[in-house]
């Protein structure tokens, strides 16, 4: 027995003892001068805990999951209908000048997307003067010309954007895409939170961490900002398209955080250019509407004519500026992915700034010589369909079979304009908890920005980590999972309390 009263085997052991980042930055473990020793707390109190007390809990947590039906649809499965996004329970942390950065670099490019939206849609000077080309702008498929001459209020197209960012082997956060239709998984960052809290209280606690709470009321705010009434007599819904959306969970926990109904298009009706909600006490006025489906089934008697999901005449009445509509139409092209190489440049030309957040380097399959070298490297390339997500249609080069490299090739030959190509990115890894004990998983950040007169940043976002061994596929349809993440508050001296 020791001199402290201790024997061997009360003292816990050290999960990270045999943790091998394997030469990628890690989120935990790489020091860090304004962490505040949060890291190293966090890996006592993991020690503390043990690995079979944290399987446990963990399994634990994710039977609450499906409890409180959190779950997303795959339809690509036809054996699968609703899945839980899987929790890990090693939260990833940024210090506070990490998250200024990544904020201040979130809210500028919303406002150069916002800025490009309202240009497309208005005069097209960026198409003009030679900085993008038309072709890329008015024959992409997410182009709307009944957007043209729009009047949009405060010039916000995209009032939520998430935008999806990695970190390379150096430390550097990369943008890696832009998510600027209708963003979704913010509801994770939230049940994140409160799943952490109540599972795992012992590793947060004491912690200052900023808030993430507080999402729904910035988000009803932006939408009131936008109505074109005052904000304090705005009547705001959430569109859905119904139980079958993958995301239907997600709508109904943002309409309960952000207090308005939840309704689908049988809820509403148009009269005279305005929109009313059916109600049993009769018809109620709406002047904002929050919508979780695309563009083409918004309305009828405009897009598709087969759509039964949404509002005949709602464009009209946006038109006459009675009613606000968020995300707006036809800001899918600002996310397209071959738009997405041109971002630098559309930071430069509207706000006249350097991008804070530097591009993953991007060859566009369409130009000449980006095909060529696509072509020469591409067993050493990502590469990516300009219109897909969710991960869907990649080849990860480095990784790839012959055969798949080979339908790689034939596709790009096929159709060029459909592909851009990077470089494969390292990204950064954070401790994971897998059935070999603790080890390194690939992550990344979707930090979500609200816009109204002005921009405000979720403190945190979704971390998204790749739960299977050395997969870089962090997308929840294609087996990822999430970790709540700690933003550490900005406050002298310890950011923590024991």
């Amino acid at each position: 027995m020791s001199h402290t009263g201790l024997t061997e085997a009360d003292i816990p052991a050290d999960l990270f003892a045999r943790y091998n980042p394997g030469g990628f930055f890690c989120e935990l473990t790489h020091p860090r001068p304004d962490d505040g020793d949060v890291p190293a707390l966090l890996r006592r109190r993991l020690s503390h805990i043990g690995l079979e007390a944290l399987r446990s809990r963990a399994e634990a947590a994710e039977t609450e999951l499906i409890d409180l039906g959190i779950t997303f649809t795959v339809y690509s499965e036809s054996t699968a209908i609703d899945r839980i996004l899987p929790f890990d329970c090693i939260p990833r942390i940024l210090t506070p000048s990490e998250w200024k950065h990544i904020e201040a670099g979130a809210i500028q490019r919303v406002a150069a997307i916002n800025a490009f939206l309202g240009d497309i849609y208005g005069d097209a000077k960026i198409v003009k003067d030679g900085v993008v080309p038309g072709d890329l702008v008015f024959q992409n498929p997410c182009f709307r010309p009944e957007m043209i001459g729009f009047p949009i209020r405060h010039g916000s197209y995209v009032n939520v954007c998430g935008i999806d960012i990695v970190r390379d082997e150096a430390g550097t956060f990369r943008i890696l895409e832009d998510n600027a239709r209708t963003p979704s998984g913010v509801s994770y960052v939230v049940e994140n939170r409160h799943l952490m809290l109540r599972a795992f209280p012992d590793l947060a606690a004491g912690m200052r961490l900023r808030p993430v709470d507080d999402y729904g009321y910035r988000l009803r705010a932006a939408l009131e900002e936008m109505a074109p009434v005052p904000d304090p007599e705005a009547r705001a819904v959430l569109l859905s398209p119904g139980i079958y959306n993958s995301a239907y969970f997600e709508h109904v926990f943002l309409a309960r955080e952000m207090g308005i109904p939840l309704v689908q298009g049988s809820d509403l009706h148009v009269e005279n250019a305005r929109v009313y909600m059916r109600t049993t006490a009769g018809p109620r006025p709406v002047h904002a509407i929050y919508r979780r489906l695309n563009d083409d089934f918004l309305d009828p008697t405009v897009f598709r004519p087969d759509s039964m999901l949404g509002v005949p005449g709602l464009i009209d009445a946006w038109r006459a500026g009675n009613v606000a509509i968020a995300n707006a139409v036809g800001t899918g092209v600002a996310d397209d992915k071959a738009i997405y190489a041109y971002m630098p440049r559309v930071i430069r030309y509207y706000l006249g700034e350097d991008p804070i957040l530097p591009n993953v380097e991007t060859n566009i399959c369409r130009e000449k010589e980006a095909l060529a070298y696509t072509l020469d490297h591409l067993d050493k390339l990502v590469v990516k369909p300009v219109g897909e997500s969710g991960g869907y249609g990649i080849t990860v080069g480095p990784r790839a079979s012959r055969a798949e490299l080979e339908a790689a090739r034939a596709a790009l030959l096929a159709d060029p304009a459909n592909w851009i190509s990077q470089g494969m990115i390292p990204l950064s890894v954070g401790p994971t908890l897998t059935d070999d004990g603790i080890a390194p998983r690939h992550v990344d950040l979707r930090p979500f920005v609200v816009t109204g007169r002005d921009s405000w940043v979720l403190p945190g976002g979704l971390t998204r980590v790749a739960l299977r061994r050395d997969s870089l596929i962090v997308n929840s349809s294609q087996g990822g999972g999430s970790k709540d993440t700690w933003v550490l508050a900005d406050q002298p001296g310890r950011a923590l309390a024991n």
